[in-house]
């Protein structure tokens, strides 16, 4: 009897192997399920063909549908630089489209020279990837009021002309006005008299300069896209300009 109560005490219930250390077995598979998808994805991306173009034609179309207003991106080398040297160092690096809008800014800084510092300090030059925006105040161009050319615009506008003659390049008038209203007979509202300023700008280049009506066309944005906030004379003053902008001729821009 003790001899059994013995044998029972010694015998003890089988124990389980100890386990694998480390994360389980199936995060391997799911590791590598995971890597593959990734690699996957990686190859589908690299097949498929990136076109900047379409990227930028459909963001212009969802601006567009959501009225959201177009800030086009100013190239700060191509509008700054004033020395031979600096211009033979910048178009070692850029695309032919770009050495042609580099070549029209050196043309219309070279045609601002000889004027003078009041009709200098109303015009400026900016550009992006497509064009070059020639701008000025529009006193310099139209009588107070009014889109009657004032004395001294062919100044400003025989600029656009000789741009024209010398670049294929296609050509918008935009006209601009500040924020304070207007309602005279002949115009009611901003809208016509920015839209006359612009149509009478482009009708005076168009006329002397024979350039062909398709390559050309005027709108006008009353003060819907002003240059400052319009909070002081001054800046209201400024937000008063025409701009022409000479847009490569594959790009409809307005």
């Amino acid at each position: 009897m003790a001899k059994k109560a013995e044998e029972v005490i010694q015998r003890k219930p089988p124990q389980d192997p100890p386990g694998d250390e480390g994360l389980p077995p199936w995060m391997a598979t799911f590791a590598d399920m995971v890597t593959l998808l990734l690699c996957f994805f990686v190859l589908l991306l690299s097949f498929a063909e990136q076109s900047e173009q379409k990227y930028r034609d459909a963001l212009g179309s969802i601006k567009g549908a959501f009225g959201v207003k177009e800030l086009r991106a100013v190239s700060e080398d191509m509008a700054q630089f004033n020395t031979s040297q600096a211009a033979k160092e910048l178009t070692s690096k850029i695309s032919s489209d770009e050495r042609l809008l580099l070549g029209v800014i050196m043309r219309i800084k070279s045609l601002m020279e000889d004027d003078d510092i009041k009709l200098k300090e109303g015009m400026g030059v900016t550009a992006d990837r497509d064009g070059v925006v020639f701008s000025a105040d529009s006193a310099a161009l139209f009588k107070p009021g009014s889109a009657e050319l004032a004395e001294g615009a062919d100044r400003v506008l025989d600029k656009v002309i000789a741009v024209l003659k010398a670049y294929k390049l296609n050509l918008v008038v935009r006209g601009h006005t500040d924020d304070r209203p207007i309602s005279t007979r002949k115009y009611p509202s901003n809208w016509e008299l920015s839209s006359a300023r612009a149509a009478v700008a482009l009708d005076y280049i168009l006329r002397k300069g024979d350039i062909e009506i398709s390559r050309a066309k005027a709108v006008g944005y009353a003060d819907t896209r002003p240059a400052y906030p319009n909070d002081s004379d001054e800046n209201r003053f400024k937000n008063q300009r025409v701009e022409f902008y000479l847009h490569m001729p594959q790009r409809d821009a307005w």
